[in-house]
């Protein structure tokens, strides 16, 4: 009796993602290892197919977003499939993708000068289902215009990043918030060390907002664990 039940709950949760604007490729997971963060996730898996906005405070908020944003479009574009990053000043510098698998060629840059522009050509390109993702970076956006971007990938099923520093109230999916951490360094090796951060999810469509401590290494997202990082930031006191 209890398989029945299960079946049951299962086929209610598809349908309520269905009616949140969850089409079935939202569904499919995605190549990307985000430990105890993917439960955050509506039926743990990586929401494709939607908006996903990030908030940011300023130079260091952009770079290390980009950053971040760079590690989530690695497990996407793992199987190949081409990206847009539009931007009114480039913040990205296109050769440090090769860190996170991915190489420039896979992604058309449009640098505009006007914000409208920006959103424009976004939401155009989102209509488009060749492309894998589309990253926007904008000083704001506002709930409209989040809706229209929202709409267009619900048909087209491409991931939408907006790179914002407004804290407006949007229709996107999901809300970030990204900062640095002291990079991992290995074993005292000379130079710059693994990139780490602090994760916050602010918001999620029928998830869990938390938060969490990732690192980039070995070319895929590690959970820091509450210990490790407590050590490294005593060692880097004391060192």
């Amino acid at each position: 009796m209890l398989e029945p039940k299960i079946d049951i709950i299962s086929q209610l949760q598809r349908d309520i993602f269905l009616l949140e604007g969850f089409k079935p490729g939202n569904i499919i997971s995605p190549d990307i290892e985000l430990g105890p963060l993917i439960n955050a996730f509506p039926n743990n898996t990586f929401p494709l197919g939607s908006i996903h906005e990030f908030l940011l405070t300023g130079p260091e908020s952009a770079a290390a977003t980009s950053g971040f944003v760079s590690g989530l479009l690695s497990g996407l574009m793992k199987g190949g499939g081409i990206s847009l990053w539009i931007s009114a000043s480039r913040t990205l510098f296109p050769p440090a993708l090769k860190n996170f698998g991915i190489t420039p060629d896979q992604f058309i840059f449009i640098d505009l000068q006007k914000e409208k522009d920006i959103l424009y050509v976004m939401e155009e390109a989102l209509k488009c289902p060749a492309l894998t993702a589309v990253v926007g970076e904008l000083r704001e956006i506002n709930f409209t215009a989040s809706r229209r971007l929202q709409l267009a990938v619900e048909k087209s099923q491409v991931t939408g990043f907006v790179l914002h520093g407004s804290p407006n109230t949007t229709a996107c999916i999901a809300r970030w918030k990204i900062t640095s951490l002291p990079s991992y360094v290995f074993e005292d090796l000379p130079g710059v060390g693994f990139p780490q951060w602090n994760v916050e999810l602010l918001r999620i469509r029928n998830g869990r907002a938390g938060n969490w401590q990732l690192k980039w290494e070995s070319g895929k997202f590690q959970h820091i664990h509450t210990y490790t990082f407590r050590l490294q930031e005593q060692q880097k006191k004391t060192g």
